[in-house]
């Protein structure tokens, strides 16, 4: 079977090959239904199932909280930009910690429905920092403070999630876990809430997946539309509208490729923490040892899912990326916002492909040093 190209697409992303066969598989006809899933009443008992095996297995594999509800919803992570305050803020002011372009949005946003309030930031050291949770500056009454855990762009996640507790302050914490869910567990006794778009790490575009506990639902703001009320989307089954069934099913079936995952005697989530270790290792390593290429980003805080770099003679960069698809590497080049290259390396990205990208950086290197 002929090797598919290696996608290092930010998002939408790369799908394991093993999902897409089997979805193809079952495309006319889901499991004798005589339907395909885009045509199944979400209603009905087929596409029934298929939620609700995906919400248990996705319950199992992030080791979810009985007293947290699992979401399915739509407009992606800037749609929950205005959702998530629109459900929490009560009014009131809400903390933002700004690392990068997607909290910023975030902060943009929350804006338009609540009081802000800039907690910390990195905009100083050009987002290739993080800020130490310990000079925070929290609100005494903030309603909830919102950190983007893996800012896409500019390539810094937090290797912890801060513990707000130990700084002295109950505020629930709001992670926009978008670009690294389900790569890495989640300490649900630090967490209140998280959302991710399932474009990157866990399917299709479409689907938005929020994890909220159960105490914050119930205080949307009036103007909030039902079908962005958390409480009512829970009280529904995620059924209260129409659903983005196909992306369900496709995330569905995702989970169940992450269950199967083994390294050594660690399963799911776990095997999967310790390949992305590994596939990180890789390109930061072989990019520290190189004169030709860079990384900005303090190695404490460097995003294991999406890894910016540059050319340091950047007049070769068209070069560069002809190359790489001729190779069949394909989507490196960086954000228009900061320029350069970027590779994001998802669960669904094997470590095959990484050794190719980074054979073909050095033969890259060799040829025009």
């Amino acid at each position: 079977m002929q090797q598919r190209p290696y996608n290092f697409s930010a998002g939408p992303a790369a799908i394991p090959e093993e999902v897409l066969r089997e979805a193809a598989a079952e495309m006319l006809d889901w499991h004798g239904s005589g339907m395909s899933v885009m045509e199944m009443s979400h209603r009905g008992k087929e596409f029934i199932s298929i939620c609700e095996r995906a919400e248990a297995d996705l319950r199992e594999l992030l080791a979810v909280p009985a007293d947290y509800r699992i979401l399915f919803m739509q407009g992606g992570g800037l749609g929950e930009n205005a959702i998530v305050p629109l459900n929490l803020s009560r009014g009131g002011t809400v903390d933002f910690v700004v690392t990068g372009s997607w909290s910023q949005k975030s902060f943009k946003e929350a804006a338009r429905y609540c009081s802000t309030h800039l907690a910390a930031g990195n905009a100083a050291g050009q987002h290739t920092t993080l800020p130490d949770p310990a000079g925070w500056q929290l609100s005494a009454k903030a309603s909830y403070l919102h950190i983007c855990s893996n800012e896409t762009i500019h390539g810094v996640e937090f290797q912890a999630l801060p513990d707000l507790q130990a700084l002295g302050s109950d505020t629930p914490l709001v992670i926009d876990c978008s670009s690294h869910v389900a790569s890495r567990p989640i300490d649900w006794s630090r967490v209140a809430l998280a959302f991710a778009g399932a474009q990157k790490n866990l399917g299709p575009a479409g689907l938005t997946l929020v994890i909220v506990r159960e105490d914050l639902l119930g205080h949307a703001l009036p103007i909030c539309p039902s079908a962005f009320d958390y409480k009512t989307v829970a009280d529904h089954g995620s059924m209260f509208n129409t659903p983005p069934t196909y992306a369900i099913y496709i995330a569905g079936l995702t989970f169940q490729w992450l269950r199967r995952q083994r390294e050594g005697e660690l399963a799911g989530v776990a095997a999967m923490e310790q390949r992305n270790r590994a596939k990180a290792e890789l390109l930061y390593g072989f990019i520290d040892g190189s004169q030709f290429y860079e990384n900005k980003v303090a190695p404490d805080c460097r995003s294991r899912m999406n890894v910016p770099f540059f050319l340091r003679d950047e007049s070769r960069n068209e070069a560069f990326l002809a190359g790489a698809r001729a190779r069949g590497l394909l989507q490196l080049k960086g954000h228009k916002s900061v320029g350069g290259m970027r590779a994001s390396i998802y669960n669904a990205m094997p470590l095959a492909g990484v050794q190719a990208l980074v054979a073909y950086m050095r033969e890259f290197e060799q040829s025009h040093a």
